[in-house]
């Protein structure tokens, strides 16, 4: 849906399988690759906004993943942020050489997977709605039973993590509080959205003006105000852009606007504090120079309250300088600590 060829996929796919052939014509140490597929997901079929229910994923498979056949592995599943595309985070985490690395460094072998969810306003919040498809459950099953059927993953929640940067931890934490029964442990990155409000008036109109309910062209940060209210205030009834805005006719709507804030991991953690005990492992990260920080903060305190056991770490830092590092010196170490193995 990205605008790419399949040419350029194929292309892709090849440059990622270059490593491991090429270690295997020298006879060097073996190399983990990194694969392109498509993966259906029942969950976001008929989504009102016409995205494609067939996602594009990567799945990075470890070294001894080709040689090794009788092994299974745990899995990372890799959550990107807003405005950016799986493809993007590939690169951006550095796969399949972080993945390499963490395991010459003596970490544990693993799978990762990263799914697209670059939407028509460019990001799909890992929410559920009419509008947008219920990306909670394709993450969390068909996502999951994809990759548990087609790799040889170990199929336990306490061998699966959730993981994702941006937008992408503000889905790790969103599914994670609904979902303990599919994953183990968490790891939630510079987390995006966690108090949300309904965009001003001035906003809105400002929008309506430019463009009335037409994505942006340049796409981006420009449609982030519709991401958001295709994910948490869907209207059907409401073509063609099938959802509602929080002011009609300069008037606001108290109850659309209430849409923005329950949709807020700092108001949901409450409920499901019950649900987060349940997992081995959770971690919490953010930049000191991050917009998002006092949010994160906020989070930790509730966590904190709560007695739910978790680690918070500050870092030196903005929201995105240092993603690839701490996801190699980080977020794989954390992982291979608390995923399960046989």
């Amino acid at each position: 849906m990205n605008g790419q060829s399949p040419q350029r996929w194929l292309g892709l796919a090849m440059l990622f399988a270059l490593p491991g052939l090429a270690a295997a014509q020298s006879g060097a140490a073996a190399q983990g690759v990194v694969e392109q597929i498509r993966v259906y997901g029942p969950s976001l079929a008929g989504n009102l906004e016409g995205d494609d229910p067939t996602r594009d994923v990567y799945v990075y498979l470890p070294p001894s993943y080709a040689a090794d056949t009788a092994r299974r592995y745990p899995v990372v599943y890799f959550l990107n942020g807003y405005t950016a595309t799986a493809e993007r985070y590939v690169d951006m985490l550095a796969l399949p050489a972080a993945g390499d690395a963490a395991v010459a460094a003596g970490g544990g072998e693993m799978i990762i997977v990263v799914p697209d969810a670059y939407t028509l306003y460019s990001g799909s919040m890992y929410s559920n709605s009419p509008t947008i498809g219920d990306w909670e459950s394709f993450i969390a099953e068909d996502l999951v039973e994809h990759i548990d059927a087609n790799y040889r993953t170990i199929p336990d929640r306490g061998s699966r993590g959730l993981s994702g940067h941006s937008m992408g931890g503000y889905g790790t934490l969103r599914i994670g509080m609904k979902r303990p029964g599919v994953f183990g442990a968490l790891y939630a990155m510079s987390s995006c959205c966690l108090m949300n409000r309904a965009p001003s008036r001035e906003a809105v109109e400002a929008q309506i003006a430019e463009r009335g309910d037409a994505p942006a062209p340049e796409g981006g940060f420009a449609n982030a105000l519709s991401a958001q209210a295709a994910a948490w205030a869907p209207n059907p009834e409401r073509a063609p852009r099938y959802f509602d805005w929080p002011y009609e006719d300069g008037e606001a709507l108290p109850l659309v606007q209430a849409k923005w804030i329950a949709n807020s991991p700092l108001v949901m953690v409450d409920q499901y504090y019950s649900n987060l005990l349940q997992y081995d492992a959770i971690a919490i990260d953010i930049g000191n120079e991050d917009p998002l920080l006092d949010n994160n903060v906020q989070l930790d305190a509730a966590l904190d309250r709560l007695g739910i056991e978790h680690t918070f770490e500050l870092y030196v830092g903005d929201h995105g300088n240092r993603v690839r590092a701490r996801f190699r010196a980080d977020v794989l170490p954390f992982f291979s600590d608390h995923l399960r193995t046989p």
